[in-house]
């Protein structure tokens, strides 16, 4: 029976644990998402073009995700090309999509965005460009045994946590152009 006024032992270890498992969780929100993410938003005047680069390797698997969140009929065209200038992805006047490749070289790939079909209507669009896969929390080199529990519920947080934000970023995108539409809609009636 522990002394009146001092903690029993399983309560010092718990407070270990508990240390552990903060630090642990720390890490997860401090962990970066794949190697070369890029999450943007930008306005696309009329009669524009807007173009970025980014240095891929080969056999990387990547996705770009686009959204055009106010202007006009919520439009853009997409245009995806390889290092030697071949199109790899393509397509006119899009309010959003979503397109996954495996680099099939080395080099500079290139995406534009482009509203040069509109006259006097300016957008803005929001893409997300992911390069290569998450890097494991618990790399498998010189590891002898699987997962520990801990391990393997810290595993499921991060992933639970990255669906969160995808959900978050797809419901703030909504909102926003949900929010644009209202605005133009009482500009109208209350002209």
């Amino acid at each position: 029976m522990p002394r009146p006024g001092s903690a029993p032992r399983w309560a010092a270890a718990a407070g270990r644990w508990g240390c552990r498992l903060l630090v642990l969780l720390l890490l997860l929100l401090l962990v970066p998402g794949p190697g070369g993410a890029s999450e943007i938003t930008f306005e696309l005047p009329d009669n524009a073009k807007q173009c970025f680069y980014e240095d891929i390797t080969q056999g990387t698997k990547c996705t770009l995700e686009f959204q055009v969140i106010t202007g006009g009929h919520y439009d853009v065209d997409c245009r995806l090309e390889d290092p030697d200038g071949n199109v790899l992805y393509k397509e006119m006047k899009k309010q959003y999509d979503s397109f996954t490749f495996t680099a099939s070289k080395n080099g500079t790939y290139k995406f534009c965005f482009s509203n040069e079909f509109s006259t006097f209507t300016h957008k803005t669009v929001y893409f997300d460009f992911q390069v290569g896969e998450d890097p494991p929390l618990f790399p498998s080199e010189n590891r002898v045994s699987a997962l520990t529990q801990m391990e393997s519920a810290c595993v499921s947080i991060h992933e639970a946590l990255k669906s969160v934000i995808d959900y978050q970023t797809h419901f703030r995108l909504r909102e926003a152009q949900g929010r644009s539409r209202a605005e133009d809609l009482n500009t109208r009636v209350a002209y």
